[in-house]
């Protein structure tokens, strides 16, 4: 499942660091404050076997005092209850529908309406913090990586994961190549392999590192979500839900259909289940 990570490739097309910033961490985090349910449907169903598959990466055993940051609807969450003990396992999240859901999903976890850069916890609180699939989505994530280490004991770990977006995430990778078919010049400005920083091999091990964070270590998760068929999957898309989602609602009605028969035809699905693989890539340091 675990592959050591290798040095970032060279990245064409790519925005400097402030539009990346603008683009994918500030409009892209409005786009999730919706309902549970909805991003259940969309990538809340990767969640809870990605969230063990970095859990064993970071190797997650008790006794440990944990931080889930932009923990979501909680599927990080329980998987660190399941493990540690809900008495020992805390969250963060902005979205005051996600934070409401981890509670009723997660029972007993402490969970604060809180977002990265400023958390309500004293200094050196935990054990460990995580944070699954958040770091791109913060406006300042060297502020929110070293709020991370300063809620985390000397020693302790920091640990957070984020998708492929440019390579082997497969759902999101097929629908922004299909969106730049429909619409080539706005599928390119908004296409999350292009904007998302952090997301390329190797940056959120340098990211890591830059933030005084030591003994970095850095892997790619492999994990796969089921489909009963294309309608399944592309429905979320309807609600809105991420970048993606707002990329959906801006389009009329026939690029629409468009878009959508493109990502069928690129994924080859129809009306029978299947299931598509992603792949995130994973960094754990040590705070100092």
């Amino acid at each position: 499942m675990f592959e050591e990570g290798r040095g970032p490739p060279p990245i064409p097309s790519r925005v400097g660091a402030s539009q990346a910033c603008t683009v994918g961490a500030v409009a892209g985090a409005d786009t999730f404050r919706v309902q549970a349910e909805a991003y259940d449907g969309f990538v809340g169903r990767y969640a809870p076997q990605l969230g063990a598959a970095f859990c064993d990466f970071a190797g997650v055993r008790p006794p440990l005092r944990a931080l889930d940051v932009g923990c979501g609807p909680g599927a990080l969450t329980a998987e660190l209850s399941r493990r540690l003990g809900a008495a020992n396992v805390s969250a963060a999240e902005p979205s005051e529908p996600f934070a409401k859901a981890c509670r009723a999903r997660v029972p007993g976890v402490e969970v604060v309406v809180a977002g990265a850069e400023v958390m309500p916890f004293a200094d050196r609180a935990f054990d460990a913090t995580f944070s699954q699939l958040v770091v791109n989505f913060i406006p300042d994530a060297e502020a929110g990586v070293r709020e991370m280490s300063r809620v985390t004991r000397s020693g302790g770990l920091v640990a957070a994961c984020v998708w492929d977006y440019a390579g082997e995430m497969t759902l999101l990778r097929a629908f922004w190549d299909a969106a730049r078919e429909v619409e080539p010049e706005r599928g390119a400005a908004h296409d999350e392999g292009v904007v998302m920083r952090w997301c390329r091999d190797g940056e959120l091990a340098d990211l890591w590192r830059a933030t005084g964070l030591r003994a970095v270590r850095f892997a790619a998760l492999r994990i796969r979500a089921s489909y009963a068929d294309f309608e399944d999957l592309w429905a979320p898309f309807l609600q809105g839900v991420g970048p993606a989602g707002a990329f959906v609602a801006a389009l009329d009605e026939p690029r629409r259909a468009a878009l959508c028969d493109g990502l069928r035809r690129r994924l080859g699905a129809g009306g029978q289940p299947f299931e598509l693989t992603a792949r995130a890539w994973a960094a754990a340091g040590t705070v100092p």
